[in-house]
């Protein structure tokens, strides 16, 4: 048998960890809400610490923070994009299974195939195939039954998170301005306008910054969700990508909804049904398909 290359060895458990770690959005955020912490607050301390951590990194490693006007202008849009993907994701565990919510989001990378339809870049039949394959999932999984009753709100607002995630994935992969931005940079920048907008909207409203944030515990899912969902997901798959190449670091990213529906199955208590079993199932076979079928 052929031993691993050093390679490997880095990029598959780096691309595992990719995908483990974004899939704990649940699992820090679900008993914050619960506790009645506003999703502003929350994804404003997520943004916030996950900032400070990100910029004293960069700091470390003398990196410049200098950017044209024209490169601000689409890293704000950036910003835009990746903190409505995550509002709209948490808006949805008010509506359906934490499980289920961010399975549709890991849906992107067949968005961003449909996406570029418009830029007139044609698919293979293979991404069609997947692209068919993953919308029968999606209506399989979203499917009320006897024991569950699914909130078509909730789904909506998955699927709107899923649409501007792969917006985000698609201005960064063809926007020549911010070619020369590192991935910690962009990141760091978008989390900025993130933690920006969040404070602006606490302070326009009634709502305390704190309110339903009291306990040590609570303190401690909010760095949470700042390291390993954003910091370590983000940093992991940079890692994966220059270590096994982005298709085989992308199909690692099967174990996020595996970890999620664990997460609120085992933890949260959510019902895990037939259709969401098949749905799952039929939609992670088909994105994986497409990626591995195009290699991209």
């Amino acid at each position: 048998m052929k031993a691993l290359s050093k390679n490997a060895l880095i990029g598959y458990p780096a691309g595992i960890i990719t995908g483990v770690t974004y899939g704990l959005n649940p699992l820090f955020g679900m008993p914050l809400m619960r506790n009645g912490a506003s999703i502003e607050s929350i994804l404003f301390f997520r943004y916030g610490i996950a900032v400070l951590i990100l910029g004293s990194l960069l700091l470390f490693d003398r990196q410049s923070f200098k950017l044209s006007w024209k490169q601000a202008g689409i890293l704000l849009i950036l910003g835009l994009l990746y903190t409505s993907s995550s509002l709209f994701l948490f808006e949805a565990y008010k509506y359906i299974p934490s499980g289920l919510a961010t399975t549709l989001v890991f849906l992107y990378p067949v968005v961003v195939a449909l996406i570029m339809v418009f830029l007139r870049v044609v698919p293979s039949w293979q991404v069609w195939l997947a692209i068919v394959v993953t919308f029968i999932g999606v209506i399989i999984m979203t499917q009320s039954d006897s024991t569950q009753e699914i909130n078509p709100i909730g789904v909506w607002l998955s699927i709107g998170s899923a649409l501007v995630y792969a917006l985000f994935i698609v201005i960064i992969n063809r926007s020549k301005t911010i070619g020369s931005i590192s991935n910690s940079l962009l990141t760091f920048y978008s989390l900025s306008v993130g933690a920006i907008l969040f404070m602006v909207k606490i302070i326009a409203s009634d709502t305390g910054i704190t309110d339903g944030i009291e306990s040590r515990v609570d303190w401690l899912n909010l760095v949470g969700l700042a390291l390993l969902p954003t910091i370590v997901s983000t940093a992991s798959l940079a890692i994966a990508t220059r270590n096994i190449g982005a298709t085989k670091a992308s199909v690692l990213g099967v174990f996020e909804p595996i970890t999620a529906i664990l997460v609120g199955t085992l933890i949260f208590g959510e019902a895990l049904t037939n259709n969401i079993i098949v749905g799952i199932l039929l939609a992670m076979a088909a994105v994986t398909f497409m990626i591995i079928s195009t290699k991209r």
